[in-house]
């Protein structure tokens, strides 16, 4: 489940940046499931044709991520802003001013290093 969730994130950050044919080929494979024969049968090549292209999609894809790193971003912000909405439930309860003072300045630590990524 992990990979198909990885392919589809890169699929969504990068994919305008494959040709056409790769784009409608992965999208079919990752999106819309279809098997290496049915690929195979439906742009009239072989299921090796189809299993070798989705590769070189694949590699193009992560390399993308290794250069432009947009995923490793995007789950770092949703990461800090999950955790500062932890945070802000987390300020309801405390009562203390000390406390309160704390939390929030270590929330706009939080909210600095976002604005750095």
């Amino acid at each position: 489940m992990k990979e198909i969730a990885r392919r589809a994130l890169l699929y969504d950050f990068y994919g305008e940046l494959l040709t056409d044919h790769q784009k409608k080929v992965y999208e079919d494979a990752v999106m819309n499931d279809f098997s290496l024969s049915e690929l195979a049968e439906e742009y009239g090549v072989s299921r090796q044709g189809i299993h070798d292209l989705l590769k070189r999609s694949d590699a193009i894809l992560e390399e993308y991520e290794k250069k432009l790193g947009l995923i490793k971003r995007f789950e770092t912000l949703k990461s800090t802003a999950k955790s500062i909405q932890g945070d802000l439930e987390n300020l309801k309860e405390i009562s203390s001013k000390k406390e309160r003072n704390l939390l929030i300045e270590e929330i706009k630590r939080k909210i600095s290093a976002v604005e750095d990524i």
